[in-house]
């Protein structure tokens, strides 16, 4: 079983069957996808400076656009201590420029929870929770948080965090996935927010 199957349990069973399918995610047989987003959306103009900063780590990025292609690769690895842990990588194509949002994201089993450890190298830790929607769709919420320092996590205290929701699903007339991303925080509010869809392919 993938992580998220041994995360979710009998509840991985009730997401639609072509999510079932992108999330299983067997030891060296990656999921790979092309879509488009049909709108990408940043925060306030102060905070591109430290966006167009995060894209030394392949992580977030300043540039908001519409009908923006992008890809999507999951790859399972084991990990020297005997985990899984699924590989994201997720590529925006806007017209000037290329940029990555990666990340690495293992289980808690106890906590039940998904270690989100994002860009490279890692400068980013967020839990996040699954949950089944009652159309088989899949919604993910974030919760503590770390800023990472090489061999240091500092806790970010919960007003700082950016909450992130994402909802994924699958619309069985177009035959696509659909995913929605928004990343806020309390004070700022928007960080950076995405919605589109996407054809699985053979890689």
């Amino acid at each position: 079983m993938s992580i998220y199957h041994t995360l979710l349990g009998d509840d991985f069973l009730k997401l639609h069957p072509k999510l079932q399918a992108r999330y299983t995610l067997p030891l060296g047989e990656p999921f790979y996808a092309v879509g488009k987003m049909s709108k990408i959306e940043t925060g306030a103009y102060w905070l591109k400076p430290l966006l167009k900063l995060a894209t030394r780590w392949n992580f977030l990025f300043p540039e908001s656009g519409k009908d923006v292609p992008f890809t999507i690769k999951n790859t399972c690895r084991s990990l020297s201590t005997g985990e899984e842990e699924i590989y994201w990588e997720r590529t925006f194509y806007f017209k000037e420029v290329k940029r990555h949002f990666n990340a690495s994201m293992t289980i808690d089993a106890d906590r039940r929870v998904v270690r989100d450890y994002l860009g490279e190298p890692n400068l980013f830790y967020s839990d996040l929770m699954f949950k089944v929607t009652p159309d088989g769709s899949l919604h993910i919420s974030s919760g503590y948080q770390r800023l990472v320092m090489g061999l240091m996590e500092i806790p970010i205290p919960q007003v700082l965090r950016g909450v992130v929701t994402v909802e994924e699903g699958y619309d069985d007339v177009r035959e696509v996935f659909t995913i929605q991303v928004f990343i806020h925080n309390r004070i700022v509010g928007r960080i950076m927010a995405y919605e589109g869809e996407f054809e699985a392919q053979s890689f």
